[in-house]
């Protein structure tokens, strides 16, 4: 067995074992208690024994993942209260991605790797026209329509809403109603700029799953512009982690995690999910966990995330809470009954109690079973606290292993293509005189 990654201190090391980290993870705590940090003290542990990392950005602090730190009067004092000396400042080997391809290398799917569930989700659809999309997903599945981009299925709808009398009787009623609603989805998801993200080249798992020089590589998508449109965000990430459970073969309880997956704003993941997505959301963090990947989920309150979810989250890093509503008191409630109590430890009252940097936490044994809670200060990463120059952010992208690979767009024959030919010979066919070509008139 692997030893154990020392996360916190608390006069004793606390340490997460790697064997358990994809028994997946909660860090928790209001804004500015330290979560972002903490995050990248975990990932940066995972790192340096070999584990490829997923995160998402949403400040830009994380980017300082690939620089080593530099002169922190904070850091340097913590470090010397927690009794750590000599330590020396390491990058981790990072990759940035963004659906935008400012901020790193494009990431992309294909509208048919989406499906219509999440795909309706992203366009806010109502349950009848969530049902014309999956009918319009089967007619090109069994017509053998590739639907690669947003052109693909615009193109596909219009042919469905043209023939929806001949569609009937195999795929029930395409309305005219819920497709024009779902056409102005897509609409609305090109002006938020979301065409980019679909399209090839599809991004390959096997380019999230790296190692260089024995260390996992930290792979990091920009979110600053994406959380401007949450639920694209949210479903995005639900994609890739689906991509990860169908695809990934199942390898029971590995010494250390394939790789581990860090959902922050996790709370978007769950606003207004409806049944069949919250039921598909929690199929996939209960089964992932046999392909080798941990799904840690970041979010202010515990209470954003279901009980279903949260009940299978073993390791827990608890940031300050604050208790000044109702709400805010239930959730200090909440977040104290779900840890393993220690003798002396007043938990709902810690949790008020709690500095920066400073955390309740309870990592799973090596049994699996919660070790009790211990109130702790997180050791400070040896990379940098805080973003990168968009300088050195080039240079992390052009030294990149994937470097290139993503950065020009393919448009092969689609459905787009298929339909508009087919158009194209139906209107020549249309144009040609009765019984074949015009006499020629004699000279």
């Amino acid at each position: 067995m692997l030893p154990p990654l020392v996360v916190a201190k608390s006069g004793i090391d606390l340490g997460l074992l790697p064997g358990m980290a994809n028994r997946h993870g909660l860090i928790a705590g209001a804004t500015g208690t330290g979560k972002t940090v903490t995050l990248q003290a975990v990932a940066e542990a995972l790192s340096a024994i070999g584990v490829p990392v997923f995160m998402s950005d949403v400040k830009g602090d994380l980017a300082g993942l690939a620089a080593p730190a530099g002169a922190n009067r904070k850091v340097e004092e913590r470090l010397k209260m927690l009794g750590i000396e000599g330590r020396t400042p390491l990058a981790a080997p990072v990759a940035f991605w963004d659906v935008f391809g400012e901020q790193g290398h494009p990431v992309r799917s294909t509208v048919s790797e989406m499906g219509p569930l999440l795909l309706a989700r992203i366009l806010n659809l109502n349950e009848t026209q969530s049902g014309v999309l999956a009918a319009v997903f089967k007619i090109a599945d069994d017509a053998g329509l590739a639907l690669l981009d947003l052109k693909d299925l615009r193109a596909l709808l219009q042919h469905a809403g043209d023939n929806a009398a001949q569609f009937r009787t195999q795929y029930g009623n395409l309305s005219t109603a819920s497709i024009g609603a779902i056409q102005r989805g897509l609409l609305a998801l090109e002006s938020q700029g979301g065409e980019k993200f679909f399209g090839e080249p599809a991004l390959a798992l096997e380019d999230l799953m790296q190692t260089v020089d024995g260390r996992g590589v930290v792979n990091i998508l920009a979110a600053d512009k994406l959380l401007s449109s949450p639920r694209v965000y949210a479903t995005m990430l639900l994609w890739l982690l689906s991509e990860l459970f169908e695809q990934l073969p199942e390898v029971g309880d590995p010494e250390k995690p394939k790789l581990v997956f860090f959902f922050d704003e996790a709370h978007l993941l769950f606003d207004d999910a409806p049944k069949e997505l919250l039921d598909r959301i929690e199929q996939v963090v209960r089964l992932v966990r046999s392909k080798g990947v941990g799904v840690w989920f970041i979010t202010q309150n515990p209470l954003d995330v279901p009980d279903t979810v949260l009940g299978q989250l073993g390791n827990r890093i608890q940031h300050a809470l604050r208790a000044f509503t109702p709400r805010d008191q239930k959730a200090v409630k909440a977040a104290a009954t779900t840890f393993r109590q220690s003798p002396g430890l007043d938990v709902e009252k810690a949790i008020t109690e709690l500095v920066v940097g400073e955390a309740l936490v309870s990592f799973l044994d090596e049994k699996g079973r919660p070790h009790p809670v211990e109130r702790a200060y997180v050791v400070p990463p040896r990379s940098r606290i805080g973003p990168l120059s968009p300088e050195e952010r080039r240079a992390v992208i052009a030294a990149s292993l994937v470097a290139g690979h993503y950065e020009k767009a393919v448009d092969r024959e689609s459905a787009y293509e298929i339909l508009a030919e087919r158009a194209g010979a139906g209107a020549r066919r249309r144009r040609a005189p009765p019984g074949g070509a015009a006499p020629s008139r004699p000279g």
